[in-house]
């Protein structure tokens, strides 16, 4: 049974917009939420039955090859990643065709470094909108302190934003005491840029191969330190040994975030 406080609070707050299928009493079939797909359209979501699966395709293929997008019924997984689905198509499009490129690459046996990338951001993803690039400093280095209590003000000032992509890490929300940690794609961008455009870049750079080519250019940020996330991290001791807050790995070093410009172009 899963407590309604969840679907009040972040992350599963920002999906409010799809409250009538998160609250539902009754759970929502494929015809539901394909009725909320753009007509016409190239692809639809399809109860995973055994007819369906004997069509023999990887889960990609099937959605490359037949536009099907393979959805269980009464589950929490399937149905969030169809809710993905609605908000970002561009960006579940741009990931399948990558990972449908992967597997003919590689063959169905055999995992490529940027299949590792592609599925742990379509599963646990972050977009994170840096606009005070200071923040990259505490952020490397896992001053998990400095980060989310010394500079608390940041994430309320509009200095960085995120916004959680991966249906797996919004299933693990719907546990309220889970500690919550993401697969983050940093971008920086100006003031006069907002999350959509990093979206837009992001679909864009997986698309043209300039992101997502190994799994170590996603940097892990424990999204349960962000204020409002969690009542007990208003106190400074939550911020001292979280056991969301991992130290940084002895060797570990992460590539330059790129601006929103080097992805798509144009003035950040």
């Amino acid at each position: 049974m899963v407590s309604a406080e969840v679907f009040a609070r972040p992350p599963l707050l920002a999906w409010r917009e799809y409250a009538d299928l998160l609250r539902s009493p009754g759970w929502p079939d494929v015809d539901a939420l394909n009725a909320l797909l753009p007509a016409g359209g190239a692809y639809r979501f399809a109860a995973q039955t055994t007819a369906l699966l004997a069509d023999g395709l990887h889960y990609e293929q099937r959605i490359a090859e037949r536009g099907l997008i393979a959805t269980r019924e009464d589950n929490w997984h399937d149905l969030l990643n169809a809710l993905v689905w609605l908000r970002h198509p561009d960006l579940k499009l741009a990931l399948n065709a990558m990972q449908v490129a992967e597997v003919s690459r590689m063959g169905p046996k055999r995992r490529s470094r940027a299949q590792y990338a592609l599925t742990q951001f379509d599963e646990s993803g972050v977009l994170v909108l840096v606009r005070d690039a200071g923040l990259l400093t505490a952020w490397d280095a896992h001053d998990w302190y400095e980060l989310f209590w010394t500079r608390r003000a940041a994430w309320c000032d509009g200095s960085i934003e995120v916004a959680v992509f991966g249906h797996a890490l919004l299933e693990l929300a719907l546990t309220p005491e889970r500690l919550l940690v993401g697969r983050a794609m940093p971008l920086l961008g100006s003031a006069r840029v907002d999350l959509r455009s990093v979206v837009a870049a992001c679909a864009a750079g997986i698309a043209d191969g300039s992101l997502l080519r190994d799994p170590q250019a996603l940097r892990p940020l424990p999204l349960s330190g962000i204020p409002g996330w969690r009542e007990d991290n208003a106190h400074a001791a939550f911020h001292r040994g979280a056991a969301c807050y991992q130290p940084l790995r002895a060797g570990r070093c992460y590539p330059p975030v790129a601006g929103i410009t080097d992805v798509v172009g144009g003035t950040a």
